[in-house]
């Protein structure tokens, strides 16, 4: 049986989770709401104040999807119940964010400052000249955008300019030396 797959997903006070047919999963919570069409074969049932993911078989294909179900639906219900958020950081001289309306307008050291417009639902806050911090309710989307703000200019190993995960480690390379 798939470890992460037959926990139950508890609901917190003030989420309601309804299950219609074709596993339409809807959750609704203080931040919004997520709809997601989950795979047909899993078997979602409401019991009480929990939700639980069961599998029709054994198949390698069942067991992928079973683990998977779960997660999305644990996720869903965190993201309407808490919100997920992602912190970038924009290391380099000249390097800086800045943000005007729902536009974050970042200098890179292009001869051009990159503009990038909040997609619907997700917030991009900045804080100082270096720090941005993504935030919203569905962990997939805030995930994709804060990746595309590091792909503008991403950390390089000699000097460790760009932007990068506030949690991420960039393995540092030793730079050129003279002759002798």
């Amino acid at each position: 049986m798939s470890r992460i797959g037959r926990l139950p997903i508890a609901i917190p006070a003030g989420v309601t989770v309804d299950i219609a047919e074709n596993n339409k999963v809807t959750v609704k919570g203080p931040k919004g709401t997520l709809e997601r069409v989950l795979p047909i074969e899993m078997e979602i049932k409401k019991d009480g104040e929990t939700v639980v993911v069961s599998r029709p078989n054994d198949l390698k294909k069942m067991k992928s999807l079973h683990g998977l179900t779960r997660t999305l639906i644990s996720n869903m219900v965190i993201g309407v119940s808490e919100g997920y958020t992602k912190e970038l950081e924009v290391n380099g001289v000249g390097y800086r964010a800045a943000k005007q309306g729902n536009k974050l307008v970042l200098n890179l050291g292009y001869s051009h400052p990159v503009e990038m417009i909040d997609p619907e639902g997700l917030e991009a806050v900045v804080e100082g000249t270096n720090k941005i911090i993504v935030k919203g309710i569905d962990k997939e989307k805030v995930g994709q955008y804060a990746a595309e703000i590091r792909a503008k200019r991403g950390p390089e190993p000699y000097k460790g300019k760009g932007i990068k995960y506030a949690d991420e480690v960039i393995r540092r390379k030793v730079g050129k030396t003279g002759k002798k």
